[in-house]
């Protein structure tokens, strides 16, 4: 990453000037901001390799259509249903994709292609420390926690609050950095 003054230790190493004794609480505040940069970069790391994940989730879905989703589901399931015929989750899946429509399976694509690539585009610039990219990513992190929480309100789920409040932690941890950026990044 660029931009960030060396710690003492590093200014050891390359011969620059350390001019006194740091405090406890400077000392402090230099690993608390340490271990948040560390935890931002962990997410948006995260964040990149689940935009991975969802482009080319979108784009199988494209090829595939519904009639591919289905087969790849019944593929999937087939050796837990020879063992337990009433098996809950298999089930669950081959009626879910049975009920789906094709206008439903190319929603769900272009959602997560655009997604996905909204993502891939933002962590390399998070990751680069570009500042511009910061509001940017900060706005569209907003967006998509107001669309997850319209969601939330029509189908309450576990998994979508989880990741509701882990993007909210996400753009408190983009804000952080975005103000320790110097100006000039």
């Amino acid at each position: 990453m660029t931009g960030r003054p060396p710690c003492p230790a590093q200014a050891e190493q390359t011969g620059a000037d350390v001019d006194e004794p740091e405090s406890t609480a400077t000392r402090t505040g230099r690993n608390r901001r340490h271990w948040r940069h560390r935890f931002f970069q962990l997410a948006v790391i995260l964040k990149g390799i689940d935009g991975v994940l969802e482009t080319a989730g979108g784009v199988l879905l494209l090829s595939f259509g519904k009639q591919g989703v289905s087969r790849l589901v019944r593929l999937l399931t087939q050796h837990e249903l020879s063992e337990d015929p009433h098996d809950f989750v298999a089930n669950l899946l081959i009626r879910a994709v049975h009920h789906i429509g094709a206008s439903t399976v190319h929603f769900a694509a272009a959602y997560l292609l655009v997604h996905g690539v909204i993502k891939i585009a933002l962590v390399g610039g998070l990751i680069r420390e570009k500042r511009w990219v910061f509001p940017i990513a900060l706005v569209f992190l907003g967006l998509f926690v107001l669309y997850q929480i319209y969601r939330l309100q029509h189908q309450p789920s576990y998994g979508l609050a989880s990741l509701t409040v882990l993007d909210l932690i996400i753009i408190g941890l983009v804000w952080w950095e975005w103000e320790e950026l110097p100006k000039n990044a």
